[in-house]
């Protein structure tokens, strides 16, 4: 896969960056860090019309044009709609209440913007975070500005790295795909943990109100 990155990279240049970000944002079958590292090292070859900023330009596009897609989508889950999906047999089955989206909400309109900012460097939930921020309404240009500086920031140590590592790029993709999946796992943990810990409250003040 590495081979076949590398030379649509150098035939296409910074476009094909822009829409390999984009669509990995969205659906990731390329994980970013294989692009970006990959990018980063091109931009040492004699052959290459690309640099390093050139490149983080691109790629920082690539993300905000696929965070924007998907924080349309979490616009279309509009939080009535939840409520009413909660309201039903869906929320008996998941033991939610309509009231949990409203808590939910109001959780995000206080503390989304730090979150939509530093949930850009964590692996899996970067791209996520976007449809949440949506179903928030959040303001679209404060949406915009935090993800476009974090996915910069994001973007730029891995595109410096893999320029840095030159030839042994593979080795930084390798370490930042290991980050991935430990990101993921303690995400997953942490998650499953507020469920749990959810639940069994919601449980212990049903069994309070009922004495």
């Amino acid at each position: 896969m590495q081979e076949w990155i590398l030379k649509l990279i150098l035939d296409y240049g910074y476009i094909i960056v822009l829409f390999l970000i984009m669509i990995e944002n969205i659906f990731p079958p390329i994980p970013s860090e294989v692009i970006l590292t990959a990018g980063g090292f091109l931009t040492t070859l004699d052959n290459s019309s690309m640099n390093i900023f050139g490149v983080i330009v691109a790629s920082t596009l690539g993300s905000a044009l696929g965070a924007v897609i998907l924080y349309l989508v979490g616009r279309l889950i509009s939080p009535e709609r939840l409520e009413a999906i909660l309201g039903g047999r869906a929320g008996q089955i998941l033991r939610l209440k309509s009231d949990d989206v409203r808590r939910a909400q109001k959780w995000f309109d206080k503390h989304g913007k730090i979150t939509v900012f530093f949930c850009r460097f964590i692996p899996v939930i970067r791209s996520i975070i976007s449809i949440p921020a949506g179903m928030a309404r959040m303001k679209i240009p404060v949406f915009l500005i935090l993800t476009t500086i974090g996915t910069f920031i994001w973007n730029a140590v891995l595109v410096s790295l893999g320029a840095a590592a030159g030839e042994s790029w593979e080795k930084i993709a390798g370490a930042m795909g290991i980050y991935s999946k430990v990101g993921v796992i303690v995400i997953g943990t942490l998650f499953v943990a507020a469920v749990l810990v959810f639940y069994f409250k919601r449980r212990r003040n049903k069994n309070t109100a009922d004495s």
